[in-house]
């Protein structure tokens, strides 16, 4: 069982929590929901998969201090947190009740998280129940994305948000940012409409548009069809890493999205409410500021509490 830690933020706005799992280790998750929409129309849990992450991005606080997968329990555990604490009885109203696995760690270095899903919908009684992962695609992790569709087809059919990280469309600097093995846009493009296949949601390519990372609607075109995948845009949040890394967002530029739209793609620019920003729920790592004892990046103004 997890124990929590510490916890930020405003319950009208968003949560982050600080916990220890039952190995020891430390991780994250947040439940935040959307002003103006309340909780019963829309609430938002986000869990760790890794304590930590072995990929190691230019801009995500989690890499550097990978301690292992996140079990089956200590998945569920940061799910039953804030599940139970809201709705004892495990029924959730939520118009739309999003989980996405999305915190630390890259979810599919973690079989764990597919059993969790196969789990949920007779956990949780919840009608508005929607799942949402996000991935780098890493290579040598073709079992998992296998079984992945299978479950999304026989459990969560219009459903399921499925994202690929890609940040940007020239090779060389992606390379950079993400150290590490993963599927070129070929593959990508290849499984996002197998995904897709019979579904009315689009495949999700997500960029954080980091200054001097090319976003080239014309490869994007060259691999992806925009009737199976949709942009989405967010900015690069100033975690530790990102600021040591020199990489600051430049999402204020308008053209992208316009070029985006004018090759065909529909475009989401995705910012968080300006105190979430504050609260820090849509950034970094807080169990790195809570582990070291440092400022926490960006200049929030909510300092974690010791539970």
């Amino acid at each position: 069982m997890i124990r929590l830690l510490a916890s930020t933020g405003r319950e009208d706005i968003a949560k982050v929590y600080v916990a220890e799992g039952t190995d020891g280790n430390r991780l994250e998750f947040v439940e935040s929901i959307q002003p103006p929409l309340s909780r019963d129309e829309k609430w938002v849990l986000i869990i760790s998969t890794l304590y930590g992450c072995p990929v190691g991005c230019r801009f995500c606080d989690a890499g550097g201090s990978y301690s292992g997968k996140v079990s089956r329990e200590d998945l569920l555990g940061q799910l039953d947190h804030m599940v139970l604490s809201r709705y004892p009885d495990g029924r959730v109203p939520s118009k739309k009740f999003k989980i996405q696995f999305a915190r630390m760690g890259e979810p599919a270095y973690n079989d764990a998280v597919l059993d969790v899903m196969e789990e949920l919908p007779s956990r949780y009684d919840s009608d508005g129940l929607l799942l949402s992962l996000s991935t780098i695609a890493p290579s040598g992790r073709e079992k998992f994305f296998d079984r992945l569709l299978d479950i999304k087809r026989d459990r969560y059919q219009g459903r399921f948000q499925f994202q690929f990280s890609l940040h940007t469309t020239d090779e060389e600097k992606r390379r950079w940012l993400i150290p590490s093995r993963t599927w070129g846009m070929e593959e990508m493009a290849a499984y996002g409409t197998e995904m897709r296949r019979g579904d009315e949601r689009k495949v999700v390519l997500n960029f954080a548009i980091g200054d001097d990372m090319p976003l080239d609607p014309d490869v994007l075109l060259h691999h992806f069809d925009p009737h199976d995948f949709i942009i989405k845009l967010t900015p690069v949040n100033p975690t530790f890493q990102a600021m040591s890394n020199n990489i600051s967002s430049k999402l204020d530029d308008k053209s992208v999205a316009s070029n985006l739209e004018q090759a065909g793609f529909e475009v989401i620019v995705s910012i968080g409410e300006e105190e979430e920003n504050l609260i820090g729920s849509n950034c970094g790592q807080y169990l790195k500021a809570y582990e070291q004892g440092t400022p926490l990046p960006g200049g929030y103004t909510y300092p974690l509490q010791d539970i």
